[in-house]
This record gives structure tokens, C-alpha cells and sequence, in this order.
């Protein structure tokens, strides 16, 4: 199944149905009147969050929706059947932005959670409605109400506790394959990690049973803000998150020019990623000696101003330790 995290989609709800002009005529009744029924309520535009889905690829090949119209009245003073509601189905974390893709009209942060965001119009009223005692024999109808219709934005960010940031080939596929079930692309090139990916940790006992939801989200790049390379759009699947695993490549010729690129990115980004609880790790630390390993641990440490921690995903050392940091950040935002 493809990632697709935004679609732009067109929405109605149903019209009202319309009332009904009639007049009773049987026989041996030695007074008729009206009995013409109202007309039925339009269908709505609902939105329902499911967890079974991670994507908006379904709103990419049908991008308008119409809820179905109420029935008319009949006479005998009957009803016209309501339109059944258009439920559209969303992952969770799934927002509902105007057509500016800017004003958020509505954010979907919870499994099961339902929206009526286009209510259907009422049905009109048939001629029994306006009987007085002044108008015995009224020809009077109303027609329907109109549904309302509108054009929105539906933009995914994924419901994550964690997330793992860095440049291109960082290593944050290989930390997310070391340490979940998942299986990212991995491979000795930029840009391997294409679309977001989800894994969910899990510690165990050791760690009080604390599992989390990890997000590797792919590589930034110096002027990602500005639309380089990828972009930066994929940095509102971590907006949600409660802390940052800041990743830097201990092969980098320049690891501190590396950690300020990312810094600097967030910063553009806003959102409140810059000031997110952030751990700071060197990776691939199984690739240079122990020596040249701590050289560039103390220069990272000076810059960022806290302890780094070194890593490899491969040789799987150091992890353990940046999972139950990690796990005991996300405990303390959780209670």
C-alpha cells in the first residue's frame, strides 16, 4: 500500500427531501383535507477514525463525495425516508484543514472517534403543516433544504511517541529495524526512506513494560524548509511526538555542521519541534575507532550542550541505554 499523507477532496451532504401536496378523498369520509407528509432529512458528511488504516490513498482516486438526498413526502401524512450519512473513513491523527490548507477545522487524534462535519439539509414541509383553523385546504409546500458543500484539505500526521530525526543516511532506518518489527528500506545511499515508517518498541519489565511508538520520518537537508530535497512536510509526523532521537553519523567529516543543519531546519519548521525534549546520539560508531569516536563525542557535547550518546544499530551497542531514556521521557509526558 502507497503513503500518501494529504489529499484535497470536494464534500456535499445530501439536499432535503421535498414535502408533499395532497388531499385526502375517500369514500364515506364527508370531510377530506390535506395529508400531504414533509419531505425527509438529507444525508451528512461524517468522518470516523479507524486503526487499521496509516494512509490517505483512498482519497486519491475518488476525491468527491455526495451523500444521498431525503426521499419526498407522500400523502397520507407519510414521511419521505432520510438519506443515509456518508461515513468516510480516516486513519488516526488524520486533520481536516480549509481550503487555504492553513485553518484546521478539525483534528482526529482518537481511535472511533466520530464527526458530523456537513450536516444534511431538512426536508421540506407538505401542505398538512400549514392546516389552520383559518386555511382548511392549504396548497402550501416547502421544498427541501439545501445541503452544504465545501472543499477541504486531509492531512496525515502520524500518532507517534517518538521520532527519530537526521540527515539522509543517518542511520535512523537501521536504529528503527534494531530495535521494532519493522522493516525499512536499508540501503548506503541518501534518501532510501521515502515515506514515514512506524515501528513500536518494546522494552519489558526491565523498563516498567513501557512500550512506545517509534516514527522514522525521511532525511533532511540543509534548506529542506525552502523545499530541498524532500522538504520538510514530513516533519508534522513528529510534531505529535514527546521526544526526539537526534541522529548524526559519526563518519560525517563535519558532525557539528550536521547536528546545526538539522537545528536549524526545526527552527524554520516552527511547530515547537526546535524546543521538544531531544536526545542527541552518534551512530554507525562501529565503523571508526573507539578513539576518534570519543574526539568527536566531546566536540558534539560542547555544541549541543548535553550528553551524546554513541551508538550502532548494527552492532546493537548503546541502544538499550537511548531506548530506556527515551522510554522514561515519554513516562514522564505520559503521567
Amino acid at each position: 500500500m502507497k503513503f500518501l499523507d494529504q489529499a484535497k477532496i470536494y464534500l456535499k451532504s445530501g439536499n432535503g427531501g421535498a414535502g408533499c401536496l395532497s388531499f385526502r378523498r375517500e369514500k364515506f369520509v364527508e370531510f377530506g383535507g390535506p395529508d400531504g407528509g414533509d419531505g425527509g432529512k438529507g444525508g451528512a458528511i461524517v468522518f470516523e477514525t479507524v486503526s487499521n488504516l496509516n494512509t490517505l490513498i483512498d482519497y486519491r482516486y475518488q476525491q468527491h463525495f455526495v451523500a444521498k438526498n431525503g426521499r419526498p413526502g407522500a400523502g397520507r401524512n407519510r414521511t419521505g425516508a432520510d438519506g443515509p450519512d456518508l461515513v468516510l473513513r480516516v486513519p488516526v491523527g488524520t486533520q481536516i484543514l480549509a481550503e487555504d490548507k492553513e485553518t484546521l477545522l478539525a483534528d482526529m487524534t482518537q481511535e472511533g472517534q466520530r464527526l458530523v462535519f456537513l450536516k444534511g439539509g431538512d426536508g421540506g414541509f407538505g401542505n398538512l403543516h400549514f392546516k389552520s383553523s383559518t386555511n382548511q385546504a392549504p396548497r402550501k409546500i416547502f421544498p427541501g433544504w439545501s445541503g452544504q458543500e465545501r472543499e477541504v484539505w486531509l492531512r496525515l500526521k502520524l500518532i507517534a511517541d517518538a521520532g527519530l530525526i537526521g540527515l539522509p543516511n543517518a542511520g535512523k532506518s537501521t536504529f528503527l529495524a534494531a530495535c521494532t518489527q519493522a522493516r525499512p528500506k536499508i540501503a548506503d545511499y541518501p534518501f532510501t526512506t521515502l515515506s514515514p515508517n512506524l515501528g513500536v518498541v518494546r522494552l519489558g519489565k526491565k523498563n516498567d513494560n513501557v512500550d512506545f511508538v517509534l516514527a522514522d520520518i525521511p532525511g533532511l537537508i540543509e534548506g529542506a524548509h525552502e523545499g530541498q530535497g524532500l522538504g520538510d512536510r514530513f516533519l508534522g509526523h513528529v510534531e505529535r511526538t514527546k521526544v526526539l532521537l537526534h541522529l548524526v553519523d559519526v563518519t560525517a567529516d563535519d558532525v557539528v555542521g550536521a547536528y546545526k543543519i538539522i537545528r536549524a531546519e526545526l527552527k524554520a519548521y516552527g511547530a515547537g519541534l526546535s524546543r521538544k525534549p531531544q536526545i542527541v546520539a552518534l551512530s554507525k560508531c562501529d565503523a571508526l575507532p573507539k578513539e576518534e569516536v570519543a574526539k568527536k563525542k566531546a566536540l558534539l557535547e560542547k555544541t549541543a550542550r548535553k550528553k551524546v550518546y554513541a551508538i550502532s544499530a548494527v552492532a546493537h551497542t548503546g541502544v538499550d541505554e537511548v531506548l530506556a531514556l527515551m522510554a522514561k521521557k515519554i513516562k514522564g509526558v505520559r503521567s
